[in-house]
């Protein structure tokens, strides 16, 4: 229990903005033989879970609290902020099926939270490209074994 319980705090930490990664843990303990069905449902929670934080983050950066206008060294204005979020709800929040991305899928779930994308669709679409990627990791882990 405590290793899934380390894969999922790994797998939770790597999908928020710290710069970690879990696929290199998943993918020995594929090879070490643990249950597929658990290390699966284990990282994908974990990883889908820190997605949700980055959202989180996001609203916090759309809130009253913090105000794009009050800092000049920020050059994006709240009109254009309202405007990518209304394109971004409309035509992008399909992209959060990339969430598992280094880099690019931390920013994506904060841009998710900013343009106000409901909580359930990010973790919904996010969750299904980690579950996706880690599901092939586990192929290739298993493949590389036999």
């Amino acid at each position: 229990m405590l290793t899934l319980l380390s894969l999922f705090a790994v797998s939770f930490l790597a999908a928020t903005i710290l710069p970690l990664s879990s696929e290199v843990l998943f993918g020995a303990l594929v090879a070490e033989g643990y249950g597929l069905g658990s290390l699966l449902f284990w990282a994908t929670l974990g990883n889908t879970l820190g997605a949700c934080v980055n959202w989180w983050l996001g609203t916090l950066l759309r809130s009253n609290y913090f105000r794009f206008e009050d800092y000049r060294w920020i050059r994006i204005k709240g009109e254009e902020i309202e405007r990518a979020g209304v394109w971004f709800n409309r035509y992008g929040k399909w992209s959060l099926l990339v969430a598992w991305a280094p880099v690019l899928g931390d920013a994506l779930t904060v841009f998710a939270g900013i343009a106000r994308v409901p909580l359930w669709q990010l973790a919904v679409l996010a969750g299904i490209g980690k579950f996706t990627r880690y599901f092939f990791i586990a192929k290739i882990a298993t493949t590389l074994i036999n």
